[in-house]
């Protein structure tokens, strides 16, 4: 009698057949059964003689969501989650999606930029070789010549993480050595452990040979090999948590080659460069509300105060599944060209969120070298409450003596 009932229903108007809620929906009739298959969008009533499907009239803004969603590229998994949620929600999930979909975009474009710089810069070095074809040399070579007489660069460096004033536990990790510089923000069960494990997968690949350095193509080929090593560590270290897509890292790093830093970043840790007594910050935050920053939605001084500061849109985590952040595993990479004289800093928010930067610039500045350089930052974090763990990294390029 059920049955009936409902196969009456749909034929007074209540429910409509397939046709007609295409035409609803404008939707093609190929596109609901798949919809249907994949679990987005279910019939109200599947005859279950002829198999015949029929919706109810009410579907169509959700069939028609669906098809936004299809159309602004969101994978078919995450367009079920945003779907089942609340219109609120909703919106913060498509929000968080662009937002990361922007972030990875603004990362290809700059990669593409350095190797039309890049292959530029080789093209005319080339056409400047007495017999040259043309045909690109390696970028190692190109600046090398280009520093002859300068004296090798090398980076004096020092690190520091603090727990703070509010917090018991310490999940931030630092490092510095003379061929890495990287600081990681555990959250989460296993924080403590994703975080050290980032920075320990970067260990390895900080070429300690020192057998030369490597032209541009291979260390982009080997930042892209590290923060893979970066994203496995992670799982692995999480792996064995209640909630292993719950507990993740930010990780930002700089590779040192002799000559050149490689960058690597994912999350809201922080990256500066001081130059000609200027401070500039190098990284862009993988966070909701620098996305709000980004689009005109947001002043920075509401963001400072904004209840989801907190939710990252790229981090290193676990296996996601029903993760409450938006995450991303793979790491922006990219070069950074370094002069004598910089000097550079890498923190958690733990600091920058706490600290502005004028004073930052003031500490980096006013420091004599690096290991009071990090003691200066870890103190004003504390002045400024200390709510978070701070994690600090300083290196100076110096004219080897």
């Amino acid at each position: 009698m059920e049955r009936e009932g409902r196969a009456v229903g749909a034929a007074s108007g209540e429910l409509v057949t397939i046709g007609e809620f295409a035409r609803l929906s404008r939707l093609s009739a190929k596109a609901l059964r798949r919809y249907d298959e994949l679990g987005l969008l279910r019939p109200a009533l599947v005859d279950p003689v002829n198999g015949y499907r029929y919706y109810d009239p009410a579907q169509a803004e959700e069939a028609r969501l669906v098809a936004w969603l299809r159309r602004i590229g969101m994978p078919l998994s995450r367009i079920g989650r945003v779907v089942a949620l609340d219109a609120g929600a909703a919106a913060v999930e498509i929000r968080a999606y662009w937002a990361r979909v922007e972030a990875e975009t603004a990362a290809r474009r700059d990669l593409a930029m350095y190797l039309v710089d890049h292959l530029s810069a080789e093209g005319r070095a080339m056409a400047r070789i007495p017999g040259s074809t043309g045909n690109a040399g390696s970028a190692g070579g190109t600046e090398s010549a280009g520093r002859a007489g300068a004296g090798p660069l090398v980076i004096r460096c020092a690190a520091l993480t603090d727990t703070g004033v509010v917090r018991t536990a310490n999940q931030d990790a630092a490092f510095a050595g003379p061929r890495l510089l990287a600081v990681a923000d555990g959250f989460g069960e296993g924080g403590a452990e994703a975080s050290a494990a980032a920075i320990e997968a970067l260990k390895p690949s900080a070429w300690g040979s020192g057998d030369g350095a490597p032209s541009a193509a291979d260390l982009l080929n080997a930042l892209e090999d590290t923060a893979d090593s970066a994203s496995r560590a992670v799982r692995e270290a999480v792996a064995s948590c209640a909630a292993p897509d719950g507990s993740g890292t930010t990780l930002t790093a700089m590779l040192w080659t002799g000559s050149r830093l490689g960058l690597v970043h994912i999350g809201d840790s922080r990256a500066y460069l001081l130059r000609g007594g200027e401070l500039f910050r190098i990284t862009h935050d993988h966070s909701l509300v620098q996305s709000m920053i980004d689009d005109g939605s947001l002043s920075r001084e509401e963001a400072a105060s904004h209840p989801q500061r907190a939710l990252l849109l790229k981090a290193l985590v676990g296996e996601a599944r029903s993760a409450q952040v938006a995450v991303a595993s793979r790491p922006d990479v990219r070069l950074q060209e370094v002069l004598a004289g910089d000097r550079y800093l890498l923190c958690s928010d733990g600091l920058s969120a706490v600290v502005d930067e004028a004073d930052l610039r003031a500490a980096v500045v006013a420091a004599d070298g690096p290991d009071e350089a990090v003691r200066r930052l870890v103190g004003l974090a504390r002045e400024a409450g200390g709510p978070d763990n701070v994690a600090c990294a300083v290196a100076d390029v110096v004219v080897e003596e």
